[in-house]
């Protein structure tokens, strides 16, 4: 697995973690729990749009490549 996947592999997994923190913070009512499960959620997304930016480049560059 390459270096890019395994970035990819961790965002999602801090994305789904803080997903799984909000929908407990909901359940039980913890405010707390829940703000850090958005924080989470949030830092995972950005992180995804960041490498699909990155993938994006790579294609463009590689298109004058050609």
């Amino acid at each position: 697995m390459d270096m890019g996947a395994k970035d990819k592999l961790r965002h999602k997994a801090e994305e789904l973690k803080g997903r799984a923190k909000k929908s407990v913070g909901h359940a039980t009512d913890d405010e707390r729990l829940r703000d850090k499960g958005r924080t989470d959620q949030a830092r995972g997304s950005m992180k995804q749009a960041g490498e699909k930016i990155k993938d994006a480049g790579k294609k463009v560059k590689g298109a004058f490549k050609k």
